[in-house]
């Protein structure tokens, strides 16, 4: 009976960087299967989850999710490499960790020395599984983060042009309560001189929480975003789930199992 194939995702903000990438893995270890690519921190989570490879090679700097961030969720659940421009601290905080990292330009001989040290860490820890990073990676990660900071993301949005019947209104950003995603469109909802207002935009969800002020807004739901600043109070449901009532709104938000844990202290 053969032997499984190893496998790994690719994350890079930049199509080419991540195509040269995966030639390059091609070369350097032929059994390797690349089950998937991603644009972004977000998406590379998302592919984790979905085809639970072996390796994860993350590139620092990506828009929505930085890949210290991508590595945070990802967990124990893959060996992880971080492609970094070069930059010195990041560098230096790689080298003195047993943390495996490449430097673009890409190099085939660095590559081939990574692809030899994972091949030696598969073999020892085969069946790996997700579970929490060591406290030892957490401090690199944590190190990495304050050093490099965000710096690659998009602009945070300050304003939304929403439909509302044959009118576009301007929403300062801060006064949206949420969005949802609402089949090809995404519902905006806002105070509108102290009313309740709804528009349309064609924008999908997943664009937006990558242009929106995490420290504001709140994913709690696949299909829902909701600012902080207007929720009144949380209730837990029997099956798992929650709801959020929100200050001058009728609107109940759904809050899914897999967000459960960000109100467990409200």
């Amino acid at each position: 009976m053969n032997a499984r194939r190893p496998t790994a995702i690719v994350a890079d903000d930049e199509p080419i960087l991540r195509s040269s990438l995966a030639r390059m893995l091609a070369d350097a270890w032929p059994e390797l299967d690349i089950v998937a690519e991603a644009r972004n921190g977000r998406e590379a989570v998302t592919l984790f989850e979905s085809h639970r490879p072996d390796i994860c090679f993350l590139d620092v700097h990506m828009p929505g999710l930085t890949g210290v961030e991508a590595a945070r969720k990802i967990g124990g659940g893959a060996h992880l490499v971080f492609v970094t421009a070069f930059d010195q601290y990041a560098v230096q905080a790689f080298e003195q960790r047993a943390i495996d990292y490449l430097v673009k330009p890409l190099d085939a001989a660095r590559l081939a020395e990574t692809v030899a040290r994972l091949k030696e860490r598969m073999s020892l820890a085969p069946g790996l599984r997700r579970g929490d990073i060591s406290a030892e990676t957490e401090a690199l990660l944590q190190q990495i983060a304050e050093r490099l900071g965000k710096k690659s993301g998009p602009p945070a949005l300050r304003w939304i042009h929403a439909t509302v019947g044959n009118t576009v209104r301007m929403i300062p950003v801060e006064d949206i309560a949420f969005l949802r995603s609402d089949e090809k469109y995404t519902l905006v909802a806002w105070r509108d001189d102290g009313r309740p207002a709804e528009g349309l935009i064609r924008t999908p969800l997943k664009e937006l929480v990558e242009q929106l002020d995490g420290e504001i807004f709140l994913q709690v739901h696949r299909s829902v975003v909701v600012n902080r600043n207007v929720i009144s109070h949380f209730v837990r449901l029997e099956n798992e789930t929650g709801q959020l009532h929100l200050r001058g709104r009728e609107d109940v938000v759904p809050v899914s199992r897999s967000y459960l844990h960000l109100f467990k202290q409200m």
